[in-house]
């Protein structure tokens, strides 16, 4: 048996969907746990990229199936685009794709709760989200009034759920927020249409998965977003609205935690952040700008451009602690092929005192200042490097003052956004 899980230990946009893409080529199953389709997994095979959203990057490869967990609140409009896209590019998903019957839907009204809600925070108090209704979603799961996949493919109890939902989010949406509200007959026909079309995909993946891991079947399990935008363990109220932790991967898809061998946390070789919220080493000057352009940092799912600072050792401790992490797969390291000095934030001055924990309270991350440690850079091209032998010394350097910082092994290097230039130690 063979279970790993693969967590974001920042921000989230660490390059997941290449790891998981490369390491679903010897996996059975590729399974996601929780996020919606504000995540955004970016792969390039043989200079063709492809974007995810909900379907997990494994997808690629042929042979193995990819399950979409309970966890996950899923768009049908964004679900469907992606089969669509596959489709295109001849990737078929029959047979080969599987969505939990217990599985969330993000409606209509989820899309414009959470922008109006969003537009009426006070100034310094929005939380940056990308408007795709996750949120809201998440919040009718936890007030037992959500819609699932398993309500979906029963017309009748489908259009029940709706009828009473409409009714009170229009009331919302007209009374707290002064806007326009949903049509009921309009939801209903256009989800009508989307059942057929989802409905074969639909199955108890809680089942299957386990069943898989008794007959010693290889999951690979995906999370979206990163540790430190976690509801319970990130930088709240900045943060996603579930559990991209380690913990989140069984309670979103109904595995135990016993089932799992390896924890690998994806760690971008500096640190980016979208939206708001505390960011301890953000660069505003040129060379942050230079780690944007040198790094490509806009949004696959939004196209903001992302915010830019050193790698912070401090937060990334914290989260090799929270997950368990085990193993760390440095991505982007050839984003720094041309810093003379690469810098890392090694401990934090928060009202005079230095302190080497990262605190999650939102008062303490406002005041902290970052003291960071200077270590040479390579000043050379890192692209097409497949060994760690041939890496230059100051990268091995790099790499090595992580290991000893987080007490986590480095055994996946990512030198450029291809697929093959990825060295596994």
């Amino acid at each position: 048996m063979s279970v790993a899980v693969i967590v974001g230990s920042q921000w989230g946009d660490e390059g997941k969907g290449k790891i998981v893409d490369l390491l679903g080529i010897d996996s059975n199953i590729v399974a996601r746990f929780q996020g919606g389709a504000n995540a955004g997994h970016t792969i390039v095979i043989s200079g063709k990229q492809y974007v995810f959203h909900l379907i997990p990057s494994g997808i690629l490869t042929p042979g193995v199936k990819c399950i979409i967990g309970n966890g996950v609140v899923i768009d049908p409009i964004a679900l469907l685009e992606e089969i669509s896209m596959l489709k295109q590019h001849g990737v078929d998903v029959t047979g080969r794709l599987f969505i939990s019957h217990k599985a969330h839907l993000i409606m209509p009204y989820h899309k414009l709760l959470d922008a109006a809600n969003e537009a009426a925070r006070a100034k310094g108090q929005a939380v940056g989200t990308t408007g795709r209704g996750i949120g809201p979603a998440y919040n009718d799961k936890c007030n037992r009034c959500g819609i699932r996949m398993m309500d979906l493919i029963d017309p009748a109890n489908f259009e029940a759920i709706l009828r009473t939902n409409v009714v009170e989010k229009n009331k919302i949406l007209s009374l707290l927020y002064n806007a326009d509200g949903v049509d009921f007959d309009e939801i209903n026909k256009q989800f009508a249409e989307f059942r057929p079309q989802i409905a074969p995909f639909v199955v108890d993946t809680t089942l299957m998965l386990n069943h898989a891991i008794a007959n010693g079947e290889s999951v690979l399990i995906e999370g979206a977003q990163g540790a430190l935008l976690d509801i319970d363990h990130g930088t709240y109220p900045f943060v996603t609205s579930s559990n991209p932790t380690t913990g989140g991967a069984c309670t979103g898809l109904g595995i135990p935690p016993t089932a799992i061998k390896t924890i690998i946390g994806i760690t971008k070789a500096y640190c980016t952040r979208v939206g708001n919220g505390p960011f301890p080493t953000e660069l505003f000057d040129e060379t942050g700008e230079k780690l944007r352009k040198n790094g490509s940092e806009f949004g696959a799912t939004t196209g903001r451009p992302r915010r830019c600072g050193w790698l912070d050792l401090v937060a990334l401790k914290y989260s090799v602690m929270i997950n368990g992490i085990n193993e760390i797969a440095l991505t982007k390291l050839d984003v720094l092929d041309t810093f003379e000095k690469i810098c890392v934030c090694t401990s934090y001055r928060v009202n005079g005192t230095e302190t080497a924990d990262f605190p999650v309270d939102i008062p303490s991350l406002d005041t902290v200042k970052p003291v960071l440690t200077s270590l040479n850079g390579w000043n050379c091209s890192l692209a097409g490097i497949r060994s760690y032998d041939a890496l230059p010394p100051a990268a091995k350097e790099y790499i090595a003052f992580i290991e000893k910082f987080t007490g986590a092994k480095v055994k996946y290097v990512s030198t450029s956004p291809d697929r093959n230039d990825t060295i596994v130690r």
